[in-house]
């Protein structure tokens, strides 16, 4: 798949807020299993015994992994599974895929407007319907359909 977009980034729609959480739900799922194929690998190499041992070390590294799954599946297609499913993508002001630095930013911005569902209430007020942390990186989500 090439970077350049098939429509103006304008003119593509915004997902629907419900189908965004229906993504978000089936992300959950998914990374579930990422989470305990890295924390399994984790505690192998550490030789750690239960959840509290190295705690916050496994807490970096299991953001590190999810941060590579997240930034790896933007960059190479726009999409991770649950997106591809609900035909959402991820593309910058250009219509392309967006570049590492800014993956990577979105991922870390992510994290605090996610957790507190301030991201999701953000939603309402934005005209296109778009999180804060695309709107501070420069990305923005579409519909694919």
């Amino acid at each position: 798949m090439n970077d350049t977009p098939s429509a103006s980034p304008a003119l593509q729609a915004a997902p629907g807020r419900w189908r965004r959480f229906a993504c978000m739900m089936y992300e959950a799922i998914l990374l579930f299993g990422v989470v305990f194929v890295a924390d399994y690998l984790f505690d192998t190499l550490t030789q750690s015994r239960h959840a509290l041992m190295l705690r916050h070390e496994r807490q970096a590294w299991l953001f590190c992994v999810i941060g590579v799954y997240f930034v790896l599946c933007w960059r190479l297609g726009g999409q991770t599974l649950p997106m591809k499913t609900w035909h959402i993508r991820l593309i910058d002001a250009g219509g392309g895929r967006p570049p590492v630095w800014k993956a990577v930013l979105r991922y870390v911005l992510a994290w605090p407007f996610t957790l507190t569902g301030l991201g999701f209430v953000w939603t309402f007020f934005d005209h296109d319907r778009q999180f804060p942390h695309d709107r501070i990186v420069g990305t923005r989500l579409v519909s694919t359909r």
